[in-house]
């Protein structure tokens, strides 16, 4: 497992990966990963970051390799299918998965969910619309979130 970090708007991400893609992505406090790395997957997804905060990218195209349990991956398939400056609730993504009375575990899911930003769990808000938990805080989610809305518009 390789690792490297990015300078973010938001912060330090660090980004892991192995032969078979992106492991995480991450926010984290302190840097403590290389400069550079060997593993062209790891090079790609911080050019990809780097263009998804200058407003240039609305759709990530890495190898991804996390894993999780099979509810797990099927939650982080259906974040992926939120367009980039929506929104959708818990209980929309349990109905997507044929599941309504999940919510509470597709919340889970949601939090467990080891690839930031790449694998839109930021998306999800509250059945009221509210901001609900995010694991890299909610000023970053409310960031994100307004961030897409802005250039989502000037790209479209």
């Amino acid at each position: 497992m390789q690792q490297l970090q990015l300078p973010s708007p938001l912060g330090l991400i660090e980004i892991t990966a192995s032969q078979h893609g992106i492991h995480s992505i991450y926010f984290v406090d302190h840097s403590n990963a290389p400069e550079h790395s060997s593993l062209a997957a790891l090079a790609e997804c911080k050019q990809q970051l780097s263009d998804y905060f200058a407003g240039q990218r609305q759709q990530f195209e890495l190898p991804l390799a996390a894993t999780g349990t099979a509810f797990q991956q099927q939650v982080w398939a259906a974040l992926c299918t939120i367009d980039y400056g929506q929104t959708c609730s818990y209980a929309a993504i349990a109905q997507q998965l044929n599941n309504p009375k999940a919510v509470r575990a597709v919340g889970a899911a949601n939090g467990r969910n080891p690839l930031s930003i790449v694998v839109p769990c930021h998306r999800v808000i509250g059945a009221n619309g509210s901001l609900t938990g995010y694991a890299g805080g909610l000023e970053r989610k409310l960031w994100l979130l307004e961030h897409e809305q802005k250039y989502g518009l000037a790209l479209s």
